[in-house]
């Protein structure tokens, strides 16, 4: 099969359009022919030498398919062949095959397409996971979402606008995105380029603070987002992108009861993920189905112009996700 691979950690440079073997799949598991992936933060990391797969996954770059189901495992009951499928995977999606846990695909709509399909496991779970599971977000609450122009922050805002229709969201973004994050309703946009966002959020909370922060910035960030966290607030922690190592009032925490969680979806077990793919398609398959949550897809790359996505998403550039196009 055709598909991604890297002749050696670094750059886009080292990604190749080639041929490779098409996997094997276990007992609980089906053969999904890809139609569609998305490119994610990961996957750059991945490309950099910076974050393997779990042991058992496949080394190609790519967390999320969409397509169809070609081959089952024994012991797979919920699945035919020719059903359309999207999938969260631990690796293997920038190829024309990938295999799945069958717990870890839902159906794809009749009205969705496969490039819109390849944009729902990895960035519409992170989200749901943080701010609904972890992060127990509620209605009449204040949400803070950095990064507005990225994958998992315009589904966080999807899903907030369906789930907590009452919940004032303030979203961090950069000069060139303000104005599409105030169109997909964001009340409160902050422009980091030009503004304090924590001093912005003291402003609009009237120095309340906010409720749950999603964050993927990491030790540039730490200072300001404690400082912007109202009592028993909670930070999610979702990546690192400025560093590793930062200094954190405890004494603060402790008084306002605040809490950081550390969250990574890939490393999760099968029965976790199984679990969260769950809860999110009872909440959320309506929604799809109806059109009313639909991706923000920025452009489509054939999957052999993979280098470029992986270029695009790099300069930041983007609102929404990119996608990768195999058939």
């Amino acid at each position: 099969m055709k598909a991604i691979l890297l002749k050696e950690f670094g750059g886009t440079e080292n990604m190749i359009f080639g041929d490779t073997d098409t996997p094997s799949i276990g007992d609980d598991e089906i053969l999904i022919e890809v139609c569609a992936t998305s490119v994610n933060r990961p996957d750059i990391v991945q490309r950099q030498g910076n974050y393997r797969p779990p042991p058992g996954d496949s080394e190609i770059l790519g967390l999320e398919v969409a397509g169809k189901v070609v081959k089952l495992g024994a012991n797979v009951s919920r699945w035919e062949t020719g059903d359309r499928v999207m999938a969260l995977i631990g690796g293997g999606g920038y190829a024309e095959f990938a295999r799945a846990h069958q717990d870890h695909a839902m159906e794809i709509p009749e009205n969705m397409s496969f490039e819109e399909a390849a944009c729902i496991c990895e960035t519409y779970l992170t989200a749901f996971l943080n701010l609904f599971i972890l992060g127990e977000l509620k209605n009449n609450q204040i949400a803070l979402l950095h990064g507005g122009g990225g994958g998992v922050n315009t589904a966080a805002i999807q899903l907030c606008h369906y789930l907590v229709p009452q919940t004032q969201l303030i979203v961090t973004c950069s000069s060139g995105k303000v104005e599409r994050l105030e169109t997909m309703g964001v009340t409160h946009v902050i422009d980091y380029q030009t503004q304090s966002f924590s001093e912005e959020v003291a402003r609009i909370t009237n120095k309340k603070g906010v409720n749950v922060i999603l964050d993927h910035i990491g030790a540039d960030y730490l200072s300001a987002n404690m400082r912007s966290l109202a009592a028993y607030g909670r930070l999610l922690l979702i990546g690192v992108m400025s560093g590793v190592k930062a200094e954190l009032n405890l004494a603060i925490m402790m008084v306002k009861r605040q809490q950081i969680i550390g969250s990574v979806l890939r490393a999760r077990s099968t029965d976790e993920k199984a679990e969260i793919i769950s809860q999110f398609n009872q909440h959320m398959s309506n929604a799809l189905a109806n059109r009313e949550v639909v991706p923000e897809v920025h452009q489509v790359f054939p999957l052999s112009e993979a280098a470029r996505a992986h270029d695009l998403m790099e300069s930041s550039s983007h609102f929404g996700k990119i996608v990768l196009k195999i058939t």
